[in-house]
């Protein structure tokens, strides 16, 4: 695990060297606390630490305003936050929910909460009433925080418990009876004795997206945060002479894990831009704090070809790794990335469930494939299962599935609220249909739901979704199977168009003709609709199962 090379550059290990060599032991001698004897979150990700000038966040507003936290100032700030969770009889296992944007408050509830021992619970700030009501309600959250902004929601959540508001002095509204954020810190002492839990006690509870169904309750251990370690160092490749930006939004767990709780871990400022994803605020803010190690979903990336190269020649050369997860990565983004700005960019693979588990490593030397999602994460096996749970050879498709018994930093043993379900036998089953590669890595195929049935065919609708948006007309693209009683189910596109096309049969015969040629004959979509936009989870992954349903609900007979 050597961490330094000759002139200061990190060494690249060779991934079969090091996962060969690989122990839970060695990350966990990395922290300085223990599973078994106790640890605290806020100890690992802000405590030691805790040296003059050394900045844990990089903040700005999209007003323009700035702000700069070293861990000194989080240390204190979390203190006093866990001394209001004291006052308010929160203790060590309760749960606190957060219902705020990214900014420097939201940092210290989350730490804060980790000091006092506490489990703390994202709630995304695009959420409307009925989503928080129902988060709140089934996680039993003792208290939550919240701003001016997003306090009009909790109003109309029933049994909401007591809300602690962002700017609550001197407000009207729902806000104006609150306790004060500010105000309640200052009451308290600015030192708290951090509580020591053990590794299999919580310190998060999120919800799953929702992509294929309802959100489920992930409760997340304390070991957790050596899972989260090996992806933030060895596959983000995040170094300490990295500035670093991941910019999804910590109300999910992509976000929650390795945009607050990696870097911290790791002792790297993180990054926090409070404001909606643009391509102007990005590069901005690209160049403004010299990013090198940029994270976030494709989506975002989409985006940014969108935009064209002219936009992206003032970052070229700057970054000097990209991670993509969320969803597949298509190749069109690799290759513009490679283009246009000189960077190279891995797909990686995860779940809210297990964190991430499948990685093309920055930090780690090992081949690179097109289509390849990569190899296993050190500390994690993985395997192809069928339906009966049988092992599959390379090349035939099956569920991703985590071997838990042969997995040292699994943390992930089941589902909390709502559900109580438990993964079936030794094996995590992700869902996803993925296929085993004769090197070891893996191919996403898609959703196990996702996949079309058509002439006796498999087509996953990822492979037709990368072929469309490579046309130049083509911003975004969903594929679902529409069912067809000659096929089974039939191919169909729903597409996006970039600025200044237009929809019409024309564009459609010719996205058509362009799939049938560069992809397959059988997986052309026979249908194509054109959209303003794509259904999608909060975080942004198309719902696919939404497509499907309005489809099915366009075909229904009416009564």
């Amino acid at each position: 695990m050597a961490e330094a090379g000759a002139g200061g550059t990190p060494d690249i290990p060779r991934y079969q060297d090091f996962a060969a060599g690989f122990s839970a032991e060695q990350i966990e001698a990395l922290l300085a606390g223990s599973l078994e004897h106790g640890l605290n979150a806020c100890i690992e990700c802000c405590d030691r630490h805790a040296q003059p000038g050394r900045v844990a966040l990089f903040w700005e507003s999209k007003d323009g305003r700035s702000e700069q936290l070293t861990f000194d100032a989080l240390k204190e700030r979390s203190a006093r936050l866990a001394g209001v969770l004291r006052a308010h009889g929160i203790n060590p296992g309760d749960r606190v929910a957060g219902l705020l944007p990214r900014t420097p408050e939201l940092l210290t509830v989350i730490l804060g909460t980790w000091r006092a021992g506490a489990v703390y619970q994202p709630l995304f700030t695009a959420f409307g009433p009925k989503a928080i009501e129902t988060r709140i309600g089934a996680s039993e959250a003792k208290l939550v925080f919240t701003d001016l902004d997003n306090r009009h929601k909790l109003a109309e959540v029933a049994g909401c418990p007591t809300v602690i508001t962002v700017g609550a002095a001197g407000a009207a509204g729902p806000a104006a009876g609150d306790e004060d954020f500010a105000a309640a810190l200052a009451h308290q002492p600015a030192t708290f004795e951090p509580v020591l839990r053990r590794g299999d006690d919580p310190f998060l509870l999120l919800f799953t997206s929702g992509t294929t169904g309802p959100a489920k309750g992930v409760v997340v251990p304390l070991k957790a945060l050596l899972s989260f370690y090996v992806y933030t160092r060895w596959a983000m490749d995040l170094r300490a002479t990295d500035a670093y930006w991941n910019i999804a939004d910590p109300g999910w767990a992509y976000g929650l894990y390795y945009a607050v709780t990696g870097p911290l871990l790791l002792g790297h400022a993180t990054t926090f831009y409070d404001g909606p994803f643009t391509v102007e605020s990005t590069y901005r803010l690209i160049r403004k704090l010299g990013i090198t190690n940029l994270a976030g979903a494709p989506t975002a990336y989409r985006l940014l070809i969108a935009a064209g190269a002219e936009a992206a020649a003032a970052v070229r050369g700057q970054l000097r790794v990209v991670s993509s997860a969320g969803e597949t990565l298509n190749p069109e983004v690799i290759r513009w990335f490679a283009k246009h700005l000189d960077a190279p960019i891995h797909d990686q693979y995860g779940q809210t469930e297990v964190g991430m588990v499948l990685c093309n490593h920055h930090g780690l030397s090992h081949p690179v494939h097109a289509g390849s999602a990569g190899l296993a994460m050190p500390g994690f096996r993985l395997a192809v299962v069928d339906d009966e749970g049988r092992e599959l050879p390379a090349g035939a498709p099956g569920v991703l599935a985590v071997d838990r018994a042969r997995s040292p930093l699994n943390w992930f043993s089941g589902y909390g609220h709502p559900h109580n379900a438990t993964p079936i036998g030794v094996y995590h089953l992700t869902g996803d249909t993925v296929e085993l590669n004769d090197d070891g890595s893996i191919s996403f195929v898609g959703r196990s739901d996702d996949i079309i049935t058509s002439s006796g065919y498999r087509i996953g609708p990822y492979d037709v979704e990368s072929a469309l948006i490579e046309h130049p007309a083509v911003a975004e693209a969903a594929v679902i199977g529409k069912p067809d009683p000659q096929r089974t189910e039939l191919v169909k596109a729903f597409v996006v168009l970039r600025s200044g096309f237009e929809p019409g049969p024309v564009l459609a015969e010719e996205l058509q003709a362009m799939v049938k040629t560069r992809l397959a004959a059988h997986a052309y979509p026979r249908e194509i609709t054109f959209v303003a936009e794509l259904p999608k989870t909060p975080s942004g992954k198309i719902q696919r199962f939404v497509l499907r349903n309005q489809e099915a609900a366009a075909q229904a007979p009416v009564a």
